[in-house]
């Protein structure tokens, strides 16, 4: 489901564009062939995606070394900036 805005007005439900745009699925009809062909291209991304960590500690662990020694500045007014901007927000 896609929102479209930024606001909802109490009492009116999202927009559900991708609802109407999308073909109806018939129970126990075959998926079209581009949807396989996509899942046997992307199965070998998705496994090695799988078998990687969710967070690189070793990474992590540099990072937190070159803080403390303050070979690296943290500022967190611009991350709260870049995280408006990322989320929607003006600046």
């Amino acid at each position: 489901m896609r929102i479209v805005g930024h606001a909802m007005t109490p009492g009116l439900a999202p927009a559900r564009e991708a609802d109407a745009a999308a073909p109806a699925q018939v129970p126990g009809a075959a998926a079209p062939a581009t949807q396989d062909l996509a899942s046997d291209v992307l199965k070998p991304a998705a496994t090695a995606l799988a078998a990687m960590p969710e967070v690189d500690l070793d990474k992590v662990a540099a990072l937190k070394d070159a803080l403390a020694r303050g070979d690296i500045q943290f500022d967190p007014d611009r991350l709260a900036r870049l995280v408006q901007r990322f989320h929607g927000g003006r600046g």
